[in-house]
């Protein structure tokens, strides 16, 4: 059955050409100005009685668009999606949402993955150092590494990204606990509940947040928070800058109640460079590229071009969320 589909994404000639050659027997509809993750694109007249969206959708004009059967959302994220008025919308009308987690996971674990190892092995302070073999300098850095293998860590938000961690993890033989909004019973690990939270986070090593931005997740890492954590601690974020209280945060790196925060997501983004966090030696920041790779937007596609003879077939559908 040909299906009407609105691709929402922007494509070079070449991303276009792949997209077609896929998509063969289909009708396209390719926006002038298609959407990105940041911003919202211009929307053609024939969106609202298309079959299929693939990419960035306006929430306001799904509501309109009649003939839709499914939504594929370009990014990892779904912020504009995540709503209770919108997900009770297309439960009721029937219209699965997925996201293209399977794209970003295996990146983002890397990222988060290079993050712990650059702090076990204090890379930061090594790359910085001149100093003699021998010296008290010298000395405090070969000795400040302190080893993954057999230490706590704590993983927040436990889906693609989050399990792909874990997979990474397990050589190193870490202690691994699992917070998730909504546990499966498949998490192959401990998961702790609301309640539990403050004492998991106590007896942690490693906190590695990859919460989505919501607005149960908004700050969700404030000072009482910080507070629950050992001053021996290292935290991340490779979530959303949305889910820290950064004043909260700095408070905790100049107190010492956590020993370093490694940040991609912050808020806003790009941090200000006079931001406080910035001035924090011990706060190490790179700029929301935990998901990019080579061939990023190709394998954006490739996924929806995958899911697509998925809901052709009437099969399961890859990362659906909704």
């Amino acid at each position: 059955m040909p299906y009407k589909i609105y691709i929402d994404f922007p494509l070079t000639p070449e991303l276009k050409s792949r997209i077609v050659n896929g998509t063969r027997g289909h009708q396209l509809v390719i926006p002038a100005k298609p959407a990105t993750v940041l911003g919202l694109g211009d929307i053609e007249p024939e969106f609202y009685d298309c079959d299929i969206i693939f990419g960035q959708p306006q929430t306001d004009a799904v509501a309109k668009a009649s003939s839709l059967k499914w939504i594929q959302v370009s990014s990892s994220g779904i912020t504009r999606y995540d709503t209770p008025d919108f997900r009770e919308a297309m439960t009721q009308r029937g219209i699965p949402i997925c996201n293209s987690a399977h794209v970003f996971n295996e990146a983002c674990a890397d990222h988060a993955l290079a993050f712990m190892l650059a702090q076990s092995r204090q890379l930061p302070q090594a790359l910085a150092s001149q100093a003699p073999n021998g010296t008290e300098a010298w000395q405090a850095i070969r000795s400040g590494g302190v080893p993954l293998r057999g230490q706590r860590a704590l993983i927040l938000g436990f889906g693609a990204i989050g399990r792909r961690l874990a997979e990474l993890l397990a050589p190193f033989e870490m202690q691994l606990t699992v917070y998730r909004r909504t546990p499966r019973g498949d998490e192959g690990m401990p998961v702790v509940s609301e309640s539990e939270l403050p004492a998991a986070l106590a007896e942690s090593d490693h906190i590695v947040n990859i919460l989505p931005d919501s607005e149960a997740t908004k700050h969700f890492f404030n000072a009482e928070r910080f507070a629950q954590l050992k001053p021996s601690s290292v935290f991340y974020n490779i979530g959303r800058g949305t889910t820290v209280d950064q004043d909260a945060l700095v408070e905790a790196l100049k107190n010492q109640q956590l020993r370093e925060a490694w940040l991609d997501v912050t808020d806003p983004e790009p941090l200000p460079l006079d931001h406080p966090l910035r001035q924090q030696s011990n706060c190490f920041i790179t700029p929301h590229t935990a998901g990019g790779f080579a061939g990023e937007a190709e394998a954006c596609i490739d996924h929806f071009l995958k899911n697509l003879a998925r809901f052709e077939k009437g099969e399961t559908l890859e990362n659906r969320v909704i």
